[in-house]
């Protein structure tokens, strides 16, 4: 292999790990499993809360 092609080839090698760096993700952050009830446990709960409070407003009505 001549000495420019390599050169070239090695620019070009250094060219795309930088582009690939640079460009993000559209992949969503990944949630672990013990996360994702915990989420879901506070996002139940506070469903209740505000259940209850539209209750105690109706029944102040």
């Amino acid at each position: 292999m001549n000495r420019k092609k390599k050169v070239n080839q090695i620019l070009k090698s250094r060219a795309k790990k930088k582009s690939a760096k640079l460009k993000t993700s559209n992949k969503p952050k990944y949630i672990s499993k013990a996360d994702r009830e915990k989420m879901a446990l506070e996002a139940e709960q506070g469903l209740d809360a505000v259940s209850a409070s539209v209750a105690e407003v109706e029944k102040n009505a």
